[in-house]
């Protein structure tokens, strides 16, 4: 555990559900189990994400409300089908509540959904992201991506053409979005279980991110926005290449300021913590530094976006983790570039770089 983890308090400890279990995190005055923690692994360096399964009733009839469903690949599906037969009491999947458009989140929603004849709930924002990343090759890869980079000064021939043969990367693991959806945005109350849930939007990681924060029960579902060990990815892509993300995920995260101190935090990656409050800081603080590294690199020499991945980077990348450093190193160029502090030119090669202002 690294210091900073160590300022947060994790009430299960090293605990955590087995594949195709679930285990209890939060419970009603009477004892019995208003959110399960699932866990599901993921074929990627972050190689799990967490599944959540809220105690609900809608229209009379008892089951659950999921949120978040992971990738679809046929070991999830398997895994899922084993949660269905054991840990759901014989009721019915009601809902499916998605925090937000990427693959691991939303992936296997169509499937859920259909499954259980249940309605999707997500923010308008997303869910049309989401329809036309699984419907459009290159939304998030492909030759698109691979001359955004490129601008950014990733011109490595290996590289560019990996990431040209990524334009089915999203697809590929989310090949079909429900048709229809229920809408949530921010300040939203939903009734889960004769509690109320309040959505709260998060932008700069995804589009609309809806976290879900509880009062009665004092459980915050924070997906990707509060994450206890790793920083969330911020990232600017080629869809939409002069975006500021930095500065939208740093005001979205101060939102979680007002919760209560001992709010019992449930992300979508590592383990359930308290101390929310402590990790806004310890984010802030993490990125200020960060930007500081990339300003002082542009004092010395005009700087590329990727010039700046061994700055921000101190270990060895692979491609999927390259493209994911290239658009957080864009962010924090942007981010200085749009408070006034950077200034950026292209050069006659192509490559957009990055100096202080005059």
């Amino acid at each position: 555990m690294n210091p900073l983890e160590q300022l947060l308090q994790y009430p299960l400890g090293d605990a955590m559900p087995g594949q195709g279990e679930t285990m209890i995190v939060a419970t009603d005055a009477g004892g019995a189990a208003a959110v399960k923690w699932i866990r599901m692994a993921l074929p990627f360096a972050l190689d799990h994400i967490n599944l959540w399964l809220l105690r609900d009733e809608i229209d009379g009839r008892a089951g659950w409300t999921v949120v978040d469903c992971c990738i679809s690949r046929d070991e999830a599906k398997a895994q899922w089908e084993r949660i269905f037969e054991t840990q759901l009491d014989g009721l019915p999947v009601l809902r499916v509540v998605v925090t937000h458009m990427h693959p691991d989140h939303i992936g296997l929603a169509h499937w859920l959904c259909s499954r259980w004849d249940a309605p999707l709930w997500i923010s308008a924002t997303d869910f049309n992201v989401a329809r036309m990343a699984s419907h459009t090759t290159s939304a998030f890869g492909g030759e698109g991506a691979a001359a955004f980079f490129a601008a950014h000064g990733l011109v490595d021939p290996d590289s560019k053409e990996k990431i040209r043969a990524r334009a089915d990367y999203y697809p590929s693991l989310v090949p079909q979005v429900p048709g229809t959806y229920r809408r949530m945005q921010d300040g939203d109350r939903l009734r889960i279980g004769g509690r109320e849930w309040r959505c709260i939007s998060g932008y700069g990681h995804a589009p609309e991110h809806i976290a879900l924060y509880c009062d009665a029960l004092g459980v915050l579902i924070s997906g990707d926005m509060l994450l206890p060990r790793i920083s969330t990815n911020v990232s600017v892509y080629f869809i939409e290449p002069e975006a500021d993300p930095l500065r939208l995920f740093l005001q979205s995260i101060d939102k979680f300021e007002h919760l209560p101190a001992d709010t019992l935090a449930l992300p979508s990656h590592g383990k359930p913590f308290r101390g929310v409050h402590e990790r806004i800081r310890q984010l802030h603080d993490h990125h200020r530094e960060r930007l500081e590294e990339v300003r002082e690199a542009c004092a010395q020499a005009p700087q590329s976006a990727a010039d700046m991945l061994p700055v921000l980077f101190k270990r060895k990348l692979d491609l999927h983790q390259t493209t994911f450093a290239m658009g957080e190193a864009v962010a924090h160029l942007h981010a200085l570039w749009f408070a006034g502090k950077l200034r950026r030119q292209r050069g006659a090669d192509g490559i957009y770089r990055f100096l202080p202002e005059s």
